[in-house]
């Protein structure tokens, strides 16, 4: 028996020198090149380390040391310097799932369409990580990554898993290229619902903080979303800017601030920007709204050739449309106000009251073409209630025919100034007149306009205009079909014979001032030259001398 008894002994012995001989060989590199080399010939994953160490005054806890991990035959999900495997007694019947994992000094990869990583964790820890995730709508790159996932289950193009709580700080972030840094990120994940309570970060010289929850249906809610001091330029026109807001999913914003903002882009800038807006959801390119809200107040706004000053927008939003509480500007040294509605149902805009004073504007060279041009498909229509103006100087610099009036006022009432997406003069009434007035050369003087307009005419009732020594009026007709018929009859009393020869009618052989009458009709059709459609008579008398023109197709025919 004692004999049986040494042997079981010596046995027992071998057994032990034998686990500790592995023990030790495992934690030479010998030992994890054999362990890397047989996990990866036998699975659809490869793993490398330098190095596995393992402590009896901290059994609980494995350490690998330069290590690389990934799918077979793609770039590596993992390299770390430092990972430390939290063993429990849950090993025994989950091998592959640890009391805590710890990262350290090294990057995650993630890529799209690849497997889930076969391991998971109590606890997962991060410690100056580098993360990358190039696929999906927002792309990122982040350094100095820290923080921990509890618990840990990742799945299928989902690192972080479902039903688990996060909080990851991270020294900087590039997100779709744009660079932010001290971020800070707290939330949690339930049944394909994700929760963000706090998230904050210096963006662009500025701070961004936000709370938001998003359900299984990828529908976003935005409890709070605050930019303080933001300084962003872009490459990007406004235009192209603002995209992304039109194409995002559903988000409901229940409150956005925006204060002390300037931006700037190809072509457009804003700066000293405040803005809140309260409950509003943003989908599919438009919006909805119970009882949303929006301020806004800058002190330049410049958009191309637009510039302007102290803007201030208030605007209250509905399931019918929107209610423009106040819209004001300083623009082209003057200053402009507004107030009215837009209505869903019609996309019609509908101004109470517009006034313009002390602005001195000079018309863009393409305002011919912006007029003609077709509103965008949310405007169908622009109607003004009541139109002011007073002391305005209006220039067009345009070769073919320039024009200035100074110190113009006007008035205007029920003016239906946008149809079916056309700008016009569809109905409504109209005056104006002005101090001085140049047309291509020629200097006026008190000029006077007043018409009204309906669904078929434009009556142009008065047209007068001191000139000279003498005085010019008239009365005109426009047709509202394509064609645009133009009826015009111009009587001129002691003004230069010749006052028509700016405005397009050749020299006559009088000289002097005398009485003239023009009856003409012309088609202002769009994309039409005026001239070849131009038909008329010219009479006039100077002194003891008249003679009489005929017009036809731009030309004159004879004269007596």
């Amino acid at each position: 028996m004692k004999s049986i008894g040494k042997i079981l002994l010596s046995l027992l012995l071998l057994v032990l020198l034998a686990i500790v001989v592995i023990y030790l060989l495992l934690q030479t590199r010998p030992g994890a090149r054999w362990i890397s080399d047989t996990i990866s010939a036998n699975s659809a994953w490869h793993l490398t380390f330098s190095k596995m160490e393992h402590n009896f005054s901290d059994p609980a806890h494995l350490i690998l040391n330069d290590v690389s991990f990934g799918e077979r035959d793609r770039p590596a999900t993992l390299t770390a310097k430092k990972v430390d495997l939290g063993l429990s007694v849950v090993q025994f019947t989950e091998p592959f799932h640890f009391a805590s994992i710890w990262l350290e000094q090294g990057s995650l990869t993630l890529a799209e369409h690849s497997r889930p990583v076969p391991l998971s964790a109590n606890r997962l820890q991060l410690n100056k990580m580098a993360v990358n995730r190039a696929y999906g709508e927002f792309p990122i790159t982040a350094q100095g990554v820290d923080g921990g996932v509890m618990p840990w289950k990742p799945a299928a193009n989902d690192f972080i898993g479902n039903d688990a709580r996060f909080q990851l700080s991270a020294a900087s972030l590039n997100v779709k290229g744009i660079p932010v840094t001290n971020l800070l990120l707290q939330g949690r994940t339930s049944n394909k619902q994700l929760a963000i309570d706090n998230f904050g970060a210096d963006v662009a010289l500025g701070s961004i903080t936000a709370s938001a929850q998003r359900d299984a249906q990828n529908n976003w809610q935005v409890a709070s979303l605050r930019l303080n001091s933001i300084r962003l330029q872009s490459q990007l026109s406004l235009n192209d800017f603002l995209a992304p807001l039109m194409t995002l999913p559903s988000v409901h914003f229940d409150r956005v601030d925006i204060t002390d903002a300037r931006l700037e882009g190809n072509d457009w800038a804003i700066t000293d920007l405040d803005l809140a807006l309260k409950n509003i959801r943003l989908q599919d390119g438009d919006w909805q709204s119970d009882d949303g809200a929006l301020s806004m107040n800058a002190s330049t706004f410049v958009n191309g050739s637009l510039q302007l000053n102290d803007p201030i927008v208030n605007m209250t939003f509905s399931p019918t449309g929107i209610a423009l509480t106040q819209a004001s500007s300083r623009w082209a040294n003057g200053l402009i106000r507004t107030s009215g509605n837009w209505t869903r149902s019609d996309k019609k805009l509908t101004l109470d009251e517009l006034a313009i004073a002390g602005m001195e504007y000079t018309l863009p060279g393409n305002w011919r073409q912006r007029w003609q041009a077709n509103l965008p498909a949310w405007l169908n229509s622009v109607e003004l209630t009541k139109f002011s103006a007073s002391h305005n100087l209006i220039i067009d610099i345009d070769p073919a025919f320039p024009l200035q009036m100074t110190s113009l006022d006007g008035n205007g009432s029920h003016l239906l100034l946008a149809r079916d997406r056309q700008w016009g003069i569809w109905s409504g009434q109209l005056s104006f007149n002005a101090a001085e007035a140049t047309f291509n050369r020629v200097d006026l003087r008190h000029p006077s306009v007043a018409l009204n307009a309906d669904g078929n005419t434009i009556n142009l009732t008065e047209l007068s205009a001191f000139a000279g020594e003498g005085m010019v009026e008239g009365t005109a007709t426009i047709s509202q079909q394509p064609q645009r018929a133009l009826s015009l009859t111009l009587n001129g009393r002691q003004v230069p014979v010749n006052l028509l020869h700016d405005w397009g009618w050749p020299a006559l052989s009088l000289e002097g001032n005398g009485d003239l009458q023009l009856k003409a009709q012309a088609s202002l059709a769009q994309e039409t030259p005026l001239r070849p459609t131009v038909n008329g008579t010219l009479s006039v008398s100077a002194g003891d001398k008249s003679l009489q023109q005929t017009m036809q197709a731009g030309q004159v025919a004879g004269s007596q």
